[in-house]
């Protein structure tokens, strides 16, 4: 219940005992919330009934001992009665004579929040006028004047139901707003088509679930709001919609390559209700899942197969370095030495097994692919022939969540397929780009022959190789289990000119590039003894450190402040705005965050989606690791 000042009570209170009828208010649990002057003088109340609080049948109590319900004079009878017609809050009209012979009527309307408030006129003169009228006017009709009172008492009724219905639809529209304001907020698009396919009501989110699609579509048919591709894919399910099934499907919209989950749901008047969500993030990260529990049974089947057959293969190379010490004759040496190799070939193809299904996970961190693709090309170009080119190309921005040392293995196993496909001369490209802010997509085009029909069918399962004896099958699967492991796909096409295999990753920026050695750093803490011990980490870093304990300090800090090279806050901080504000509004400056809430904490994942993010308790190593520093040998916690 919204409080009333003073000031505001007693102009209120004021006010009603100007009002000439009396009046009085009881609460849903029939005590008094507020009564005039006029009630209290009418009834000749005692002051201790007219105060808030009072009970309901406590003044029935006292008015029945006074004789004024009379000829009634069981008092509990008349409590009773009056209690239970309260409690059944329904609008009531009544007139009644009081033993002190004046006429009063008694109008009662029940409150939207519960409780009652009843009106008390004094109607003695009209009653005493309707008398004199009478006489006057022997003339009419009884029944025109029976009428005539009987159109006015219901003429009040429908007054006071208007009076309650008025408020009822005040009720709903605020009721209305509010649904609509949370529809509009929440993250999918809630829409309803009728029977021939036209919006009748939508959140105006669908521009939010596909990206190339407007807002404002009230009215459209659903087949140009979506366009013919997307619309192609869900007129199936849509019909079954109106057949009365509620079909839930998933479809990979074509402009963004994002992932789109529908849910249509008939109605009972031939139109069909329509819930869609980008779960692009969702499949990205169920597929990661998937591909995690698949290299766990993976691991779980071969590691004691691994075993045995490395034993083996102890023994055969044990065998045969024996046979090769002994004097067998020239014919013996090209067998000893074909098993030899076959042997130690057999070795480095255990070893890539257990690389494929060791529990090695995923695991990103901030990078900058100019830097990346530089040593990339350090790493390859001695494996490559004097006759060909390894050129790079970057069409990104900013820095990237991933998993450098899984991504340069994939990549470095690209390139050198690509420079066994080209022969001795030939042209190799790496090339890396955003796609519709959803995948980072890094491409690895050759100028060879391009991939046979087969190899496009089953390059990427184990053991496929078109190398014949020198290949192992597995340079390709273990791309395709990497890219998997982040949730990402592979794709493999001929050009025209040779052969190409892009891998799409998850879309996941970092806050910003990695940080500077040294500089001035911007520490946001609102606990001085936590912010006291990050500051000496920092400090012991390099770092230079001012303080600030909210959003609002540390801006005023940084506005006079232009050489920040890092900015380290809580997602928690002093006053009404979170850290997470700080990513608005200081948007030039590099950003990390640490917390100590729990990984599914909304602020967590919000965090998450902006940057990097410590959790607490953390070392000064733990802190030099995550700014990209030498890590130092400090060992104490901090809490």
């Amino acid at each position: 219940m919204n409080r009333i000042s003073k000031p505001h009570a007693a102009m209120t209170t004021a006010g009603l005992n100007l009002i000439a009828q009396a009046l009085s208010i009881y609460d849903n649990d029939l005590r008094l919330a507020v009564c005039n002057r006029r009630f209290q003088e009418m009834f000749s109340l005692p002051d201790h009934l007219v105060q808030p609080g009072a009970s309901f049948a406590d003044t029935i109590r006292f008015l029945a001992e006074a004789g004024e319900y009379a000829p009634e004079t069981d008092t509990k009878d008349i409590v009773q009665s009056r209690v239970a017609q309260a409690l059944d809050f329904v609008p009531h009209y009544l007139e009644r004579e009081r033993p002190n012979g004046q006429m009063i009527s008694i109008e009662g309307s029940p409150l939207p929040q519960g409780g009652w408030v009843t009106v008390y006129t004094d109607i003695t003169r009209a009653k005493q006028a309707e008398q004199l009228l009478r006489a006057r006017s022997a003339e009419l009709s009884e029944k025109l004047i029976t009428h005539t009172e009987e159109l006015s008492a219901a003429n009040r009724q429908l007054e006071a139901t208007n009076t309650a219905l008025e408020e009822t639809k005040r009720q709903l529209t605020e009721i209305e707003g509010r649904t609509r304001l949370t529809t509009e907020m929440m993250p999918a698009h809630i829409a309803h088509v009728d029977a021939d396919g036209y919006y009748t009501y939508t959140n105006r989110r669908l521009s939010s679930v596909f990206p190339s699609r407007p807002s404002d579509i009230l009215g459209m048919h659903i087949a140009d709001a979506l366009g013919e591709t997307a619309f192609d894919r869900i007129e199936p399910h849509l019909l079954a919609a109106y057949k009365g099934s509620s079909p839930v499907f998933e479809f990979t919209e074509s402009h963004g390559s994002r992932r789109i989950r529908v849910a249509f749901t008939p109605d009972q008047h031939g139109g069909v209700y329509i819930l869609s969500m980008d779960v692009t993030e969702e499949t990205q990260a169920r597929v990661a899942l998937q591909q995690a529990r698949r290299r766990e049974m993976a691991a779980q089947m071969t590691s004691g197969l691994a075993h045995d057959f490395s034993n083996l293969l102890t023994i055969i190379l044990g065998m045969q370095s024996r046979l090769a010490r002994m004097e067998l004759g020239p014919e013996a040496d090209p067998l000893i030495s074909a098993t030899l190799s076959a042997a130690r070939r057999g070795g480095r193809l255990l070893d890539r097994i257990a690389d494929m299904t060791s529990q090695r996970g995923w695991q990103p961190r901030p990078l900058s692919l100019p830097g990346f693709l530089d040593e990339l090309r350090t790493l390859a170009t001695p494996s490559l022939p004097e006759g060909m080119e390894l050129r790079t190309q970057d069409d990104t921005g900013g820095a990237y969540m991933a998993d450098p040392g899984l991504l340069q293995d994939a990549l470095l196993n690209l390139v050198l397929n690509a420079r066994d496909a080209c022969g001795e001369a030939g042209t190799i490209s790496l090339s890396a780009q955003e796609v519709q802010d959803t995948w980072l997509e890094l491409s690895v085009e050759d100028s060879g022959p391009g991939f046979s029909e087969a190899a496009l069918r089953h390059g990427l399962e184990p053991f496929f190789t078109t190398k014949g004896g020198e290949g192992s099958g597995l340079g390709l699967a273990m791309v395709y289990d990497m890219t998997k492991l982040a949730g990402g796909s592979v794709r493999l096409a001929n050009t025209g000119q040779g052969a190409r295999v892009s891998l799409r990753l998850p879309l996941r920026r970092a806050a910003q590039a990695p940080v500077p050695d040294t500089g001035l750093a911007l520490l946001a803490e609102d606990s001085p003894d936590l912010r006291e011990a990050i500051r000496e980490m920092l400090t012991a870093l390099g770092f230079s450190v001012v303080e600030a304990a909210s959003v609002d300090e540390a801006c005023a800090l940084a506005e006079g402040l232009p050489d920040i090279a890092l900015v380290l806050s809580d997602i928690s901080l002093e006053g009404d705005s979170p850290g997470l504000d700080l990513a608005d509004r200081l948007p030039h400056l590099p950003l990390r965050f640490m917390t100590s809430l729990p990984p599914d904490h909304p602020l967590h994942v919000r965090a998450h989606r902006l940057g990097p993010v410590l959790p607490k308790p953390f070392s000064a190593a733990d802190l030099a690791g995550f700014l990209g520093l030498v890590p130092l040998p400090a060992p104490a916690q901090m809490g």
